[in-house]
């Protein structure tokens, strides 16, 4: 159906493309534009935020959000206890004064308004090493997640991406993926003097080829997506190409598995301190803790050494595993509408 147009109307498109004509020359209306690297992933977007639209979301997760602030609470009082009144060295054995005089260690104390935990097999305050020991456990399971993401996400991107390092790296996980996890722990711990770092090397030796082969596994599914492709048609860098278009996709992944590593890593020290290859004697841990609560569960009266380390460990690793698949679910964009 045509559409009938007023004459007064035709005239005045008519002007307005004349006066339009006469202002632009034809070089000034077929110029061409410079390139500016700056402005080739500009965008027409609102006000829309990443991170504050993944904590909303974060926060509409009551259990997780409880979690968080629980395990919050905890790793603050590691830092905070030493500093309380009346506070023992975790490393020192308290003594008492037999009848004759002498005195002795105060071995396998029941808990008391002096020693609220009670006392170990040779004095030492279990209050005091049991948040120690929480804190160094704790230290070591994060140094491990963040060594193994920055290594792993940084070799997994470009293992990837980068097409002419695929076989390079394919061959370095398929060498290091065939060595046992524990030979490798078990060797490093034996020929290196006992230390955190030498605990923290020993796992992430071969910790970073999960995260790597992760990542590189993602990278391949989105790597040649049109916005990528378009991206680099335009004239963008390699390296604002990960970062910009790649990792936002990766965040809630990554954090999961950071999130469980964290439990994985503290759990592997458990078991070097198992076998006796872990920490120094003058450094508490929840392995050391719980190897030496373990030799008492025959003893009904003593297992309570056993349990508090325990408790601890399994508040630990059930807040991580909850927050990080909270946080995966919320970095999610999907979940931002």
């Amino acid at each position: 159906m045509s559409v009938l147009k007023h004459p007064q109307v035709d005239r005045l498109e008519q002007n307005v493309t004349d006066a339009l004509k006469q202002q632009l020359s034809q070089e000034e209306l077929f110029s061409i534009a410079p390139f500016d690297e700056a402005e080739t992933e500009r965008t027409g977007a609102g006000s829309y935020s990443y991170w504050g639209s993944t904590l909303r979301a974060f926060r509409r997760n009551r259990v997780a959000m409880f979690l968080l602030i629980l395990l919050v609470i905890i790793v603050l009082f590691t830092f905070i206890q030493p500093h309380l009144p009346g506070q023992f060295d975790p490393n020192a054995a308290s003594f008492e004064v037999t009848a004759t005089g002498q005195s002795k260690p105060l071995k396998n104390s029941r808990p008391d308004s002096v020693h609220w935990l009670g006392t170990n097999a040779i004095g030492q305050d279990l209050w005091a090493r049991l948040w120690a020991g929480t804190r160094n456990s704790l230290f070591i399971g994060v140094m491990v997640a963040l060594i193994e993401a920055f290594v792993g996400i940084v070799m997994g991107v470009l293992w990837g991406y980068v097409r002419k390092l695929d076989f390079f790296f394919t061959e370095i996980y398929n060498v290091l993926d065939n060595i046992p996890t524990t030979i490798v722990l078990i060797l490093i711990s034996f020929i290196l003097r006992p230390a955190m770092s030498t605990l923290i090397f020993a796992m992430c030796v071969t910790g970073w080829i999960g995260m790597a082969r992760f990542v590189r596994n993602q990278v391949l599914i989105i790597r040649d997506r049109d916005y990528n492709v378009a991206s680099r048609c335009l004239g963008t860098s390699t390296w604002r190409i990960i970062v910009r278009n790649l990792l936002p996709y990766l965040v809630s992944v990554i954090m999961l598995r950071m999130a469980l590593s964290i439990p994985g890593a503290i759990g592997s020290e458990v078991f070097i301190t198992y076998i006796g290859l872990g920490l120094p004697a003058d450094i508490p841990s929840l392995g050391k803790l719980i190897t030496e609560g373990r030799k008492l569960l025959a003893s009904p009266s003593k297992r309570y050494q056993l349990i508090y380390p325990t408790l601890i460990l399994s508040i630990v690793t059930v807040s991580f595993y909850m927050i990080g698949n909270a946080f995966s679910d919320a970095a999610d964009p999907k979940n931002h509408l």
